[in-house]
């Protein structure tokens, strides 16, 4: 083998001291070439002095208008009694400033006692025992337990068969995690439930009582998403509503996920109305903490105009209690272009009060304020007349005053309106 070939390297600078390098600026000469960089104007974002000035004189003046603005309304729509501390104000109204991040502020409703023993001398004492998914499977079994494999011809009965024991262990495992879920993917079994024929015995294996709260909200949007309206309303009157009831009385307010998913479920109003609100005000034993929250989901979400329209004529027409007062005012607050029929009604529900000798809540008070307020004009003479002669027996000290000017300002809507001449 021949030798390594010595790398030769090139020729070495002398050896000069630092501080003499420095001086003779021998290594670190600059270069001829110049470098064009373009850097961005800090003052580009700026603008103008003169063009600022006449941006805040025009904020100022704006200002100014709203701010007018807002001392007429005041004097237009005087703000209603709060009933106790903070019952219908603070609750209602700040629950959902923020899609997200304001449910989570709403964490307690402070009621007045007072305002409670109220509320709750209109309740009914001997309710009727609240159903649940579990009762109906237990009837439709004693019912079909002489019938192999019987399917119905409605949609949405359950067709009861004998299931495999590897489907049932299936989802009993679903079962067990959505008892811990907390977030991330659910389990596909589970999303296909909607899809089954007898969704409602699959459902049931599931166990719904013992979810989660994070996993009621996932379940309530795919069902809501997916399942049919007349489907949804058993989805939302047989699985959520007595869960959503049972965390208020535990808890003394609503869990965020369950909230959620009570918003969740307007996406179908219709089952919403018949499965969640109306049995509620039917049931005689809905709560002002109830009351308030589910009044803050309709108040704060829009809802097309015939489902509300129904959904008053509805409570209208209801033997009363404190709900039925909390509704109508949220309903009527919307300000909706309603029915003649609607109105009707609504006027006929108060009229019933004139010879009740009971003392009614100020829930009662504010209801008919409202209803005067945004539908004075809708109302015909007669009726009117039979709501002025309302307030001599029903009359709040504060209330009932805003009332009668209202009426006595009102223009009916039989009135024939004289056209302005050109």
């Amino acid at each position: 083998m021949g030798k390594a070939k010595k790398i030769k390297l090139g020729r070495r600078a002398p050896k000069v001291a630092l501080d003499k390098q420095i001086e003779e600026d021998q290594f670190a000469k600059p270069s001829n070439r110049t470098k064009s960089r373009i850097r961005k104007d800090e003052d580009d974002n700026f603008v103008e002095a003169n063009l600022s000035q006449k941006i805040l004189q025009q904020a100022r003046e704006q200002q100014q208008e709203l701010e007018e603005d807002a001392g007429t309304a005041s004097k237009k729509n005087p703000i209603l009694p709060k009933l106790g501390n903070d019952a219908t104000g603070e609750s209602a109204d700040e629950i959902d400033s923020d899609d997200d991040l304001s449910v989570a502020d709403y964490s307690e409703i402070k009621v007045d006692e007072n305002d409670v023993e109220d509320y709750e001398r209109f309740m009914n004492k001997n309710p009727e025992p609240q159903r649940t998914l579990g009762d109906v499977i237990a009837e439709t079994i004693a019912q079909k337990q002489t019938e192999l494999q019987t399917q119905f011809s409605d949609a949405g009965s359950i067709l009861m068969q004998d299931l495999d024991p590897r489907l049932k262990q299936m989802y009993e495992g679903v079962r067990d995690v959505l008892s811990k879920y907390r977030s991330g993917k659910l389990p596909k079994a589970f999303k296909i439930i909607p899809h089954l024929r007898n969704w409602e015995q699959i459902l049931y294996i599931t166990d719904p009582p013992k979810w989660s709260a994070a996993a009621m909200y996932q379940a309530t949007r795919i069902f809501a998403s997916n399942l049919k309206e007349k489907m949804a309303q058993r989805f939302y009157n047989l699985v959520l509503l007595p869960r959503i009831r049972d965390d208020i009385c535990e808890y003394k307010r609503l869990n965020f996920h369950l909230y959620q998913a009570l918003r969740k479920a307007l996406f179908k109003p219709g089952a919403f109305m018949k499965g969640m609100l109306l049995p509620l005000c039917e049931s005689g034993t809905c709560t002002l903490r109830e009351a308030i929250i589910f009044g803050s989901v309709i108040a704060r979400n829009s809802i097309p105009i015939l489902h509300s329209s129904a959904a008053i004529l509805k409570i209208a027409e209801m033997d009363y209690n404190g709900a039925n007062s909390i509704f109508l005012r949220i309903f009527l607050d919307k300000k909706y272009a309603l029915p003649y029929r609607v109105v009707d009604a609504v006027v006929f529900h108060f009229l019933r009060f004139e010879r009740d000798r009971r003392e009614l809540p100020v829930l009662w008070h504010q209801a008919l304020l409202t209803f005067v307020q945004r539908y004075k004009g809708d109302i015909s003479s007669e009726q009117k007349a039979a709501l002025l002669g309302l307030l001599r027996y029903q009359s709040h000290q504060s209330i009932t005053p805003e009332v009668r000017r209202e009426l006595q300002a009102a223009r009916c809507r039989d009135e024939e309106v004289a056209e302005p001449m050109l």
